[in-house]
């Protein structure tokens, strides 16, 4: 009798989350439309608009792809750090930096293509792990919470890389090459550039191979080796895997400097394979475009899981190159990121309902047994 109650109860709970994340979902997109229809637009040409430019029209599942790399790329560093009990929120920044690594460190040594490629790539996020490094470093030097540090150095890192686009000896272009744009770095010769296969007429970097074939192995790491574990039980009990011998500053500083590391590792994704959506293959002011930024609402939505991570930053993808179409319903693209917002809310629900809901049925458990 106790395994078919256990399957029953079992089955009982998926249904609880599949009824709540659809009830979310749909106030989430109920509310989207109310919004639309209180601006004086008309909700269905927005949704249609956003269809169109995220995977109806020619090309366009392309480019949601080739913006979903990325996202979930900075989605699981994300992952690794909050298994690890850390918040790390200063993707953008070092996505940013570990950009800025690979374009300098790229052009310093050249060499042949697909080995200057394979470098671009080592050197961002080489880049973004030293750039998390530093939080780490006050994190368990100094005791400064990494959720502070993290944030302020985004802004420190856009000003590093802001100086070193105004001169030529470390990310300006020569003159010659900038044409009207002041602040940009030399464009990446075509040999040094991802390959962007085309399928069924829509073209994207082959990054989208390399972020979930990352999500897989970060999947299986996480939830199937030694390293793993210990990272899982810093996270949720950091006295407990002191006591058994897990370094928390050793295991906590790794965790943080990997996940800087992805972050670093989506801007050089960005840079070789990112064509125009990402500076046209060149370093260029606002080049993050906040895709660090969303990427850590990916890892948010997902729950901190690997895989689910997968379907997650395509939806955002496509919220985000969907948007450059809604302007031609007359409303205002910046819909899009409210949309997003209700729908980040939306995901979130549903934990915090059930986390409540246990609380309850166990505190009505323990008193019955009172």
């Amino acid at each position: 009798m106790t395994a078919p109650f256990a399957t029953q109860t079992s089955q009982a709970r998926a249904g609880e989350w599949f009824v709540l994340y659809g009830l979310s979902v749909l106030g989430a997109l109920l509310l989207s439309a109310l919004l639309v229809e209180a601006t004086d637009g008309d909700w269905r040409p927005v949704v249609n608009a956003l269809l169109d430019g995220s995977v109806r029209g020619k090309g366009r599942w392309g480019e949601t792809l080739g913006a979903a790399g990325p996202l979930l790329i900075v989605a699981l560093g994300t992952v690794i750090s909050g298994r690890a009990g850390l918040v790390n929120i200063g993707q953008e920044g070092q996505l940013f930096v570990g950009a800025a690594f690979a374009t300098y460190l790229g052009f310093v040594i050249g060499g042949p293509g697909p080995l200057n490629v394979v470098l671009i790539l080592f050197f961002g996020a080489t880049g973004g792990a030293l750039w998390a490094g530093i939080a780490a470093l006050l994190r368990y030097w100094r005791g400064v919470p990494e959720v502070l540090s993290t944030l302020l150095l985004v802004t420190v890192g856009a000003q590093l890389v802001a100086y070193g686009l105004r001169y030529d000896w470390l990310l300006l272009a020569p003159e010659g090459d900038r044409g009207n744009r002041n602040q940009v770095s030399e464009q990446l010769a075509d040999d040094n550039r991802l390959p962007r296969p085309d399928l069924f007429g829509n073209e994207f970097p082959i990054t989208v191979y390399i972020a979930i074939s990352l999500a897989v192995v970060v999947s299986i790491v996480m939830a199937r080796s030694v390293w793993g574990f210990r990272i899982r039980m810093l996270g949720r009990n950091p006295r407990v895997a002191q006591v058994s011998g897990v370094s928390g500053t050793h295991y906590g500083a790794t965790a943080l400097m990997l996940s800087g590391g992805f972050a670093g590792l989506a801007g050089a994704c960005m840079l070789t394979g990112g064509a125009f959506a990402f500076g046209n293959y060149q370093l260029v002011p606002g080049f993050s475009a906040n895709i660090g930024w969303t990427g850590l609402l990916v890892a948010l939505v997902a729950r901190e899981k690997a895989l689910i991570a997968i379907p997650i930053a395509f939806v955002f993808a496509g919220l985000r190159t969907g948007s450059s179409f809604v302007g031609s319903t007359g409303v205002e693209g910046r819909v899009t990121d409210v949309i997003q917002g209700l729908l980040v809310l939306a995901l979130l629900v549903p934990p915090a309902v059930m986390f409540f809901r246990d609380r309850h049925r166990a505190r009505v458990a323990a008193m019955g047994r009172v």
